[in-house]
């Protein structure tokens, strides 16, 4: 009998990686979008993934739809990957980043709670929950968030961790460190850099503007970081795991090589103190042991490797 997955957010990076994975395992895929005639599909486009997916409307705000979407699908497992993801755009919209990203997830569970009690879940949280922790972060770590979309995603994962113990369910956390590929929205960092820089070497653009590159970050390659979602729910028992690469990058670094690989002069480069978010982490990188341990998933790529898949991938595919 052919497994169910449902996957919300299945427009984004994660989600269209995460179908097309799921799909080589002969499940049948349900993605849930906000408005089916508005939903960006070009992940699953360019995947060629798109005609093997049913895509359905729905409102995860709103605890009818969600269970009567379950109800006739009858879903093994829930990946919900949806969310406000930007940590810029929570502070300047904090009511509706927390508002949404909490709400969706309590209509989940309760959900999977009342309608599908057998379903697995799995929660997209974010190693921004920590802050400016200890490195490097566990699963052990403390969790203290610095911005509306780390509040979200932390009242997420109490939330999700709550129904486990408190009802049994199969429902785990995922803390993903960053991660990329040629499908990230081009709101962020490295998918912003890379773009602008290539605009630069073609005389389409004279600078690049940013705000503060002095900061590190544990970056990774997308479509290996969804590999561990899948793991999470073969498991007998549910647990919370930390996916990262083990190191971090400064941001300076990573452009510095962008502009070297495309042969851009590091003098394009601008800081515009404006950009600066009121508070942000100097430095993170996390520890992969438990799921490497337990998950046996394993994880040794450069992240320099990636932005040259990265920068090729943009290149090959400018029009």
């Amino acid at each position: 009998m052919t497994a169910t997955a449902i996957i919300t957010g299945i427009t984004g990076q994660d989600g269209a990686y995460l179908t097309a994975l799921l799909l080589q395992k002969n499940y049948r895929v349900v993605g849930l979008v906000r408005s089916s005639s508005h939903a960006n599909i070009k992940g699953l486009e360019h995947l060629h993934i798109k005609d093997k997916v049913e895509i359905i409307e729905c409102d995860l705000t709103d605890l009818s739809q969600v269970m009567s979407i379950a109800s006739e699908y009858q879903p093994s497992e829930i990946y919900n990957l949806a969310a406000q993801s930007s940590v810029s755009l929570s502070f300047k919209q904090p009511i509706g980043t927390i508002t949404f990203n909490i709400i969706s997830v309590l209509n989940l569970l309760e959900t999977i709670r009342m309608v599908a009690p057998t379903c697995k879940f799995y929660q997209a949280s974010s190693s921004e929950v920590f802050g400016d922790a200890t490195l490097p972060i566990r699963e052990t770590s403390y969790i203290q968030p610095i911005s509306p979309y780390s509040i979200s995603k932390a009242s997420a994962h109490w939330i999700t961790k709550n129904y486990r113990d408190s009802y049994g369910l199969f429902s785990c956390s995922g803390f993903l460190f960053n991660h990329e590929s040629y499908l990230r929205n081009e709101s962020f960092f490295v998918k912003k850099v890379i773009l602008q820089a290539i605009k630069i070497k073609k005389g389409f653009a004279e600078t690049l503007e940013v705000g503060n590159i002095d900061i590190k970050r544990d970056f990774g390659w997308a479509p290996k970081y969804v590999e561990a979602m899948y793991l999470m729910l073969q498991q007998e028992t549910a647990a919370d795991y930390l996916i990262c690469s083990n190191r971090s990058i400064s941001l300076r670094s990573v452009i510095e090589y962008i502009f070297m690989y495309l042969d851009v002069s590091i003098d394009r480069l601008r800081i515009n103190k404006k950009l600066f978010r009121p508070t942000d982490i100097l430095d993170i990188y996390g520890d992969n042991t438990k799921a490497r341990e337990e998950l046996g998933w394993q994880y040794d790529i450069s992240f320099y490797d990636v932005l040259t898949i990265l920068i090729e991938e943009e290149l090959a595919n400018d029009n």
